[in-house]
């Protein structure tokens, strides 16, 4: 190969080719370092660089203890992974925004009540968000925070994110988050607010999370707008 750009971005773009003609289909793994060592006559570091590459520019996307895959243009949300929206964009270099729709004080029901073990007559906060990336909303949040833990909790905070929130300001360590993932059909609310032209099938996922001292700090109720969305499970064989 004779160029003047390094050796590993002409393997890159040369991988682009395969993207291209779909020789590599889109959401499907691509070949083993070792293969693409040996189908391109080059080293396994040369390879990792070009595959870094195209990750970094969006083509492929890695999933720990699995692959490599080529992207589908859907955004990845890793249920295994403990990460906020905004933490999530942000790894993908995507500029986020959040529009809080409702803010308010409010006694929870008796399942939000017994999910975040308050006492009868103890207050929540709940806050609906409309989350957006590049302008286009993706996940409408509903949350609930207990008063008790979030005395200070405003509108404005909630505008930013809210697990920066609890770990920066609140200086509180949270430690797991326990999620059931519901494929539903929107109500016409939720189809507005998720800018669905027609109804489809969207992703609701279900969760309250803990912190390191086991306090239930949240529950939380996401719709994802399922044709911007992937969700992806790592499973390790337990012999």
């Amino acid at each position: 190969m004779k160029s003047g750009s390094p050796l590993y971005r002409q393997i890159a773009n040369q991988m682009k080719e395969e993207i291209t003609k779909e020789t590599w289909l889109k959401g499907e793994a691509i070949p083993t370092e070792a293969k693409l060592s040996k189908t391109y006559g080059v080293s396994r570091v040369t390879i990792r660089q070009a595959i870094k590459l195209l990750v970094q520019e969006g083509l492929l996307y890695k999933i720990q203890g699995s692959g490599t895959y080529v992207s589908d243009n859907k955004f990845e949300h890793n249920i295994y992974s403990l990460k906020g929206f905004t933490e999530e964009m942000h790894a993908l270099n995507k500029p986020t925004r959040n529009k809080v729709l409702t803010f308010s004080l409010t006694k929870p029901d008796a399942r939000i009540q017994q999910i975040l073990g308050l006492e009868d007559g103890e207050e929540v906060f709940f806050v609906r968000r409309q989350r957006y990336v590049e302008e286009t909303p993706l996940v409408v949040e509903d949350t609930y925070l207990p008063v008790k833990l979030f005395p200070d909790l405003s509108y404005e905070l909630m505008e930013g994110s809210k697990y920066e929130y609890i770990e920066k300001v609140k200086q509180m360590n949270i430690k797991e988050s326990f999620q059931e993932v519901l494929p539903l059909m929107p109500d016409e609310e939720i189809r507005s607010l998720l800018h669905l032209k027609e109804s489809i099938p969207i992703i609701k996922v279900q969760l309250f999370s803990t912190l390191t001292d086991e306090t239930t700090f949240e529950y939380t109720d996401i719709y994802f707008k399922s044709d911007e969305y992937k969700f992806t499970i790592v499973a390790n064989r337990q012999l």
